[in-house]
């Protein structure tokens, strides 16, 4: 089991955004970016996203259907990936990952190994190796952009996002930005981790409620 304790992120010293000013906010700093890295800790096993018809294929149950749709975005991915490395961004992400894999982590793999396909720096990390990290409860939802901004995402209950609270001060950003970079370093490449543990499984078994969940709008 690996020493990974987090480093303080005290809520007083953030400043609390609705889901439209953060989304807003991210992508504007984001645009600005250049010559730098930015880094993101994902630790909920389920989350309910908007704007992903691969997404609602699979909270339909319709799994082949899930996959094909992913195949359909690569030239997306292929022009954000050309336009990160016109502004000499990289952008490292940090999965933690419970076993058995609940269905939307099984999805949600697939969509990180073809990712990486395009250059987008991903790494999974077992959860059980981070337990020393998590005595006082899972680790939160992070993005530092840049090194100059951190954003705590936060959600309900059902996973959906509803904001985030926004850090800025540099001791704060820095010093998560450098434990990111240290849960990467431990961390294994999607890809390999993919080919092990997620591409022998059978399509994933949603329970009715999974199936026919509704999307919350905000």
């Amino acid at each position: 089991m690996l020493d990974l304790q987090p480093p303080a992120l005290p809520p007083r010293q953030g400043e609390r955004l609705d889901r439209d000013t953060y989304k807003g906010g991210f992508r504007e700093l984001e645009a600005t970016l250049r010559n730098a890295a930015s880094w993101k800790l994902e630790r909920r096993q389920h989350f309910e996203e908007q704007g992903s018809p691969s997404r609602d294929a699979l909270r339909r149950g319709h799994w082949e259907e899930a996959l094909r749709l992913l195949e359909v975005r690569r030239d997306g991915l292929r022009a954000a990936a050309k336009e990160d490395s016109a502004h000499g961004h990289t952008f490292h992400r940090v999965r933690m990952a419970e076993t058995p894999l609940t269905p939307y982590m099984q999805w949600e793999l697939h969509s990180h190994r073809q990712r990486a396909e395009y250059g987008e720096r991903i790494r999974v990390l077992d959860a059980a190796q981070a337990a020393s990290a998590e005595t006082g409860g899972p680790l939160p939802e992070i993005v530092v952009l840049g090194g100059s901004v951190l954003f705590q995402v936060l959600y309900d209950e059902t996973g959906f996002c509803i904001g985030a609270m926004r850090h800025t001060d540099h001791g704060i950003v820095s010093n998560w930005a450098s434990y990111l970079e240290k849960l990467y370093a431990a961390s294994e490449d999607v890809t390999a981790y993919f080919a092990r543990e997620v591409a022998p499984l059978p399509p994933p078994r949603l329970r009715k409620d999974q199936t026919h969940q509704r999307v919350q709008r905000g």
